[in-house]
């Protein structure tokens, strides 16, 4: 990477997506004693997606909530991400490779450089610690 980039400190950023939101739960109901029937509380799902992203030296950081993940969405949070990298500085974003990470359509500003983790290896990820705390689904 520092060759590509000679002369510009390299910043190291972190990014994941997390499924915020409500889901029914279980509840218990009047019924002939002795018997412990169980029914959905709730049926309606309501949740939005956080797309997250940390630089773990200096603890800048970028988020966005939006409604679904795809190519879209993601093109706006590395903008998003682009504008947190330190002026004259290139940022290497470490993500997995979901498929609006790896789209054709996907345009990557210049000071950013993506790095791939390898597939299904969440743990190499530290930014997945962080949905761990918060109780999200990745």
């Amino acid at each position: 990477m520092k060759a590509k980039h000679p002369g510009q400190p390299l910043e190291w950023w972190f990014q994941d997506e997390a499924r915020i939101g409500q889901q029914g739960t279980l509840t218990n109901v009047w019924a002939e004693k002795g018997s412990r029937p169980q029914r959905v509380r709730q049926t309606e799902y309501e949740w939005v997606y956080v797309y997250a992203a940390v630089n773990a030296a200096t603890g800048a950081s970028s988020a966005m909530l939006a409604p679904t993940v795809n190519t879209d969405y993601m093109n706006a949070h590395l903008e998003f991400i682009s504008k947190q990298v330190s002026p004259g500085s290139h940022g290497i974003l470490v993500l997995d490779r979901a498929g609006w990470h790896v789209a054709k359509a996907l345009k990557v500003p210049a000071n950013l450089t993506l790095l791939h983790l390898p597939p299904y290896s969440p743990e190499l990820n530290p930014v997945e610690r962080v949905w761990q705390l918060c109780g999200a689904t990745t």
